[in-house]
Order: C-alpha cells, then structure tokens, then sequence
C-alpha cells in the first residue's frame, strides 16, 4: 500500500511540472494548440508503448463498449481542458496558485464524488473529518492564491 501512495506522490509532482512543460513548449513551437497537440500525442504514444509492453493492450468487445457509460468515453476531454488551463493560466497566475487551486477543487469534488458514488467510485461518506480537510484546503488555497 505505501507503494501506492509513492505513486501517487510522484503523480503529484509530475502535475506540478508539466504545466510548466506543456508552456515552454508553446513558447518554443510558437502556437499553443500546437504544443497542446504535441503533448496529448506524445501522451497517446506513451500510453501505448507501455500497454503494449505490458500485454495490456486489448481492443474492447463490442458487448463491452455497449456497456460502458456514455460519460467514461469522454474522459480524454476532461485532459483537454486541464491541458488548455495549463496553456492559458498556468504562467499567467503562477505554478503555486494554479496548482493549489486545481489541488483544492479536485480534493473537493472528489468529497462530493465519493459521498454520492458518483462515475464509478464507491460511496465514502462526507464525514465532519474530510469536510473540515477540504475547509482547510480552501483556506490554504487562498492564502497561497492571495500572497
């Protein structure tokens, strides 16, 4: 389990560098979509050199496409989004506030998520503990947004 935590860590520190990344690259290129473009295929390529070392790259049945939520097949677009924030807010606010502000939104969306059962995750209630975290959060947030 601390593995996955490790993880995770590192995945927390990849999303504060790669808005970074994504920038310099549109500053280099010149265009940010075309720097946004770079990045989500360089991202497909990764994925699929590694599904395919992996041995688990399969192309799904089409019972199982047919039972797949409509809302799931559309996650690569929640990526757009927070790829053209990274493009257009990122430099402009600052990596702190930016990634503080992502941070705290996804700790509090994901309390709502995880209260409701919502897109696949398992009901967590929204206990007083988690409630004051994301509080907390939004008061770091702020102050980190403000300074």
């Amino acid at each position: 389990m601390i593995f996955l935590y490790g993880v995770v860590l590192l995945a927390g520190i990849a999303n504060a560098v790669q808005p970074g990344q994504t920038t310099q690259l549109a500053r280099s290129l010149g265009q940010p979509f075309t720097a946004g473009l770079v990045s989500m295929f360089v991202g497909t390529a990764g994925m699929f050199a590694i599904g395919l070392l992996s041995g688990h790259l399969t192309v799904p049945s089409l019972q199982q496409a047919g039972q797949t939520p409509w809302w799931a097949w559309i996650g690569g677009l929640v990526g757009v989004g927070l790829l053209l924030a990274q493009l257009f807010v990122a430099q402009r606010i600052g990596a702190a506030p930016f990634l503080a502000i992502l941070v705290t939104a996804g700790v509090a969306t994901s309390i709502a998520l995880d209260h409701f059962g919502l897109v696949g995750f398992e009901v967590h209630a929204a206990g007083p503990m988690r409630l004051i975290g994301g509080a907390l959060m939004i008061a770091g947030v702020t102050l980190v947004a403000l300074s």
